[in-house]
């Protein structure tokens, strides 16, 4: 397998991953247009969460019904569902903005934007090193004071 084939198999599994963690979309392409309400319901995101999302330029531009109103698309959730996993690695919003720009920028950005994503795994991975190191400290005084409670106990 070449270096080529070997990213496009990665990038097609990066793809089904982010796809498969999340519930099946509720209506099929095409006939998915969702609104406001229904997305907060589905994403446990805000209305208003929503709205700040597309006016700062993290949000696609999303389609309006023909009385105004937000219509999502499937695109759009699983967008939204990236979004999140994006804000859950501590990514600060301003790094977002700048992945949706460059995203909507198109593919002479690829460049750009794994470099962003690499930057941002290197600080999930220190803050993952963090969290273990606290979690043996953590656990070793769950220890102690089990075994100092046993101790009172036996005397």
């Amino acid at each position: 397998m070449t270096v080529i084939e070997s990213t496009a198999v990665r990038v097609e599994r990066a793809r089904q991953d982010l796809c498969s963690t999340d519930p099946r979309h509720p209506r099929p392409d095409g006939q998915d247009r969702y609104t406001i309400s229904e997305v907060v319901a589905s994403t446990g995101l805000t209305a208003h969460t929503l709205r700040w999302y597309e006016r700062i330029g993290l949000m696609p531009h999303v389609d309006r019904s023909h009385t105004g109103q937000r219509r999502f698309s499937n695109k759009d959730l699983d967008w939204l569902s990236f979004v999140g996993k994006l804000r859950l690695t501590g990514m600060p919003v301003a790094d977002m903005v700048r992945y949706a720009e460059l995203v909507r920028e198109g593919a002479h950005t690829f460049e750009a934007r794994q470099e962003l994503l690499e930057r941002t795994r290197r600080d999930v991975v220190a803050r993952m090193a963090e969290l273990q190191d606290t979690l043996a400290v953590l656990d070793y005084k769950i220890d102690y004071y089990a075994d100092a409670r046993k101790a009172s106990e036996r005397a």
